[in-house]
């Protein structure tokens, strides 16, 4: 999981980044949460403005726990959890925000 963690210097250099790599950038805030494994179907940045967020490899079973500073790589179809106690993010995404597809978190398939 390393390889998608990296830092940034400030919220301009958050917006720099998303403007740089051709993405659309959002500032969000999230509420307490704790979801299952799921995946998503764009390519994203996302750069922690306050607060932490606990970001498990879906794969690997890999844990971190990510504060104010961190930049997460996010890839088409990764496979992750995610828990919370609430943060505020700038998020960049490989698209346009209104056409992604609903629920942008996705289950993972049902195996019988």
């Amino acid at each position: 999981m390393d390889d998608r963690l990296g830092t940034y210097s400030d919220e301009a250099d958050a917006y720099a980044q998303c403007e740089a790599a051709g993405y659309t950038a959002m500032a969000f805030d999230f509420p307490a949460e704790e979801n299952d494994l799921h995946w998503h179907d764009f390519n994203s940045l996302l750069f922690i403005t306050a607060g932490s967020l606990t970001v498990t490899d879906g794969e690997t079973g890999e844990t971190r726990t990510c504060g104010a500073g961190t930049k997460l790589v996010g890839t088409k179809g990764f496979v992750h959890k995610e828990k919370t106690g609430g943060y505020s993010a700038i998020i960049g995404v490989d698209g346009d925000p209104a056409a992604l597809t609903q629920p942008i978190n996705k289950p993972l398939p049902v195996t019988l």
